[in-house]
């Protein structure tokens, strides 16, 4: 049962856990003593295997393709150097002890500053896996990270001063009162502190399984904060969710050591941040529709026009939006590229003439498809490579990415951007010969949870009648492993049977295929949602006809293949997880931070496995059999 698989993490020093109301709680009663020695066995072996690591360039295993499946210790699988990861985990140590600050101020209601809640999000946005290699912006962030701090620090000290208290002791020690002793300049001096808390520092203190989930909620947490920078851009925003954030930091950095060594306070804090993401989610989902319209089913068109153009990559609308309002009329062609594809649904983004198509595929593919494009590209967020020298006097980075050496853009600057469009006017553009070079792609978007709810009495005539016999949501991440080539082999093993749900980049395994009809229905086999944010219309759509047919989702005929990747693919599994959604298959591989104990504890408490990479018709039997 679930509790003896808590049993087998080995390296536990908590209380037992038990299940309660569906999620994982204390039981202050018992004390774990299985396998006591094997613990004390195991957590030696970790401290002394990073004794072995203890200097390593760098450390981290945050996102899919990590080395080894271990973790980076040389230079990121992305491109990341070992400078810039140091400085991104100094940058996320100064962020916690402000979050201990800013927990206990605002409790206290004294101070808050809408100002830091947004600076949070967006400095935690810039760790995220390829969003920003720039090691000159990030003594800012630290700077700006440490100025907040001691903005929420004076009242406190006041107003603890005033009770006649002494400080408490979170606010005197660690990252609460961490100083740059040798100023922000000495970019050697901040690596040098970067490397005095990161993974493996943490990991010697908690050991591998509780550091592991731990390192899922701060990753969770990153996540929720790109996303929550997507809606804020959009002008939603709620206050809770920075409140949550403060809490959920605060919580790693000074919860009492029984707690923080508990792994079940641990993994209900993963599912909180689920939850909290959720809503992060529905506010991006009504930002979008709010500012661009409801998304309606859209052919796109993936043949360029002759004329000069620009390219956009990366996730954010509001920025594309921006890019079209200043081309219109000016006979520069804007295309879209990789996660950027869904903005051709949006009713008021269409409906700029200067909005011409998409060009390429998936973000992985973008040294590729940038060399080959004849003009300037941006990129507005995640995912970023560092590129090649053929393309990189023509690319720029907007927001909090970055790539050292690459001209970074802000579209809201009239200069800067009229300095953009003469950029494209003094390139090549697409003539008419090269034009024709590309083959239109048959590609469709916009099946947004609108489109699917009208057409729900259909869905659900056809699953009482066996036309459908299951829903298979097969979204998320892509990138360049082989081993992705497992979502497209598992979605040509379904059967005509079923449904397939898409989103995210993971479109680009399965968007060229032509899948056909549901039976007589009309409805398109596969139905792309959007960009992987649209994964909240996913739920949206399961609880729809959950509630229709008077069930829960577990009971639905429904499966999930997800693709991970990055921080924002774990803040949508933990959201997924906090409703309670079971019988996930994660892939291509299982993330590195989870320690074989804890994935077990997740299987038997959420039945979330591993993707068989090999058998994808296996996977397919097992999703209509189980």
């Amino acid at each position: 049962m679930f509790r003896q698989g808590i049993h087998r993490c080995m390296r536990l020093y908590s209380p037992s856990l038990e299940l309660s109301k569906g999620i994982l709680n204390r039981n202050g009663a018992a004390y774990i003593r299985t396998c006591y020695s094997s613990q004390k066995r195991l957590a030696a072996t970790s401290v002394s295997n990073a004794d072995t690591l203890k200097k390593p360039d760098m450390f981290c295993y945050q996102c899919e393709q990590t080395k080894s499946r271990r973790g980076c210790v040389t230079v990121g699988v992305c491109g990341k150097s070992a400078q810039v990861a140091a400085l991104q985990d100094l940058l996320m140590y100064v962020i916690k002890g402000l979050a201990v600050h800013a927990n206990r101020a605002i409790n206290m209601g004294i101070y808050s500053s809408e100002a830091c809640d947004t600076f949070v999000k967006k400095a935690m946005f810039s760790t995220l896996t390829n969003v920003n290699f720039d090691q000159d912006r990030f003594p800012e962030y630290i700077r700006q990270a440490v100025e907040y701090r001691d903005e929420f620090r004076a009242p406190l000290i006041a107003a603890y001063t005033k009770r006649g208290e002494p400080l408490c002791e979170a606010l005197t020690q660690g990252p609460a009162v961490w100083k740059p002793e040798k100023g922000y300049d000495d970019m050697e001096y901040l690596e040098n502190e970067g490397h005095k808390v990161g993974v493996l520092e943490d990991q010697q203190i908690y050991g591998p399984d509780i550091n592991g989930v731990r390192y899922m909620t701060l990753y969770g947490i990153k996540g929720l904060s790109a996303y929550a920078c997507h809606a804020e851009a959009l002008g939603e925003n709620d206050p809770w969710v920075s409140k949550f954030i403060y809490r959920a930091l605060d919580f790693l950095v000074s919860a009492k050591k029984a707690e923080r060594f508990d792994l079940g306070l641990n993994l209900q804090m993963a599912l909180d941040v689920g939850a909290t993401n959720l809503r992060v989610m529905e506010l991006l989902d009504k930002g979008h529709r709010r500012i661009l319209g409801t998304p309606t089913p859209t052919d796109v068109c993936t043949t360029p026009k002759e004329g000069k153009c620009i390219l956009v990559s990366g996730h954010d609308l509001v920025d594309l939006h921006t890019l079209l309002k200043s081309t219109e009329g000016t006979g520069i062609n804007v295309y879209t590229h990789g996660e950027m594809m869904p903005a051709h649904m949006y009713p008021k983004l269409n409906a700029f003439k200067s909005l011409a198509g998409h060009f390429g595929g998936a973000w992985q593919n973008q040294k590729i498809d940038f060399a080959t494009f004849p003009g300037p590209v941006l990129a507005s967020t995640n995912c970023v490579i560092e590129p090649l020298r053929s393309y990189r006097d023509r690319l720029y980075t907007l927001n909090d990415t970055g790539i050292h050496g690459v001209r970074h853009l802000d579209l809201h600057n009239p200069t800067q951007m009229k300095q953009l469009l003469e950029h494209a006017n003094s390139l090549s553009g697409f003539d008419s010969k090269t034009a024709k070079k590309y083959d239109d792609r048959h590609l469709v978007v916009g099946f947004g949870r609108e489109v699917i709810a009208q057409h729900a009495d259909t869905v659900i005539n056809a699953v009482k009648s066996g036309d459908l016999q299951r829903i298979c949501v097969i979204g998320g991440c892509d990138g360049s492993e082989h081993k992705r080539n497992y979502f497209t082999n598992l979605a040509k093993s379904l059967p005509s049977q079923t449904l397939i749900l898409t989103m995210g980049c993971a479109k680009y395994r399965l968007n060229t295929i032509n899948f056909g009809t549901l039976g007589n229905t009309g409805i398109p086999r596969l139905l792309d949602m959007g960009q992987c944010n649209d994964s909240y219309g996913a739920i949206m759509v399961a609880k729809t006809l959950a509630d229709i047919l008077d069930t829960d989702i577990n009971s639905l005929p429904l499966s999930i293949s997800l693709s991970w990747f990055e921080q924002k693919a774990v803040a949508v599994l933990l959201s997924l997880l906090s409703l309670g959604v079971k019988n996930i298959k994660l892939g291509p591989i299982m993330p590195a931070f989870l320690t074989p104990g804890v994935r077990e504890a997740l299987d038997e408490k959420f039945g979330i496995v591993p993707v068989d990479i090999r058998h994808p018709d296996e996977d397919m039997d097992d999703m209509f059999h189980n």
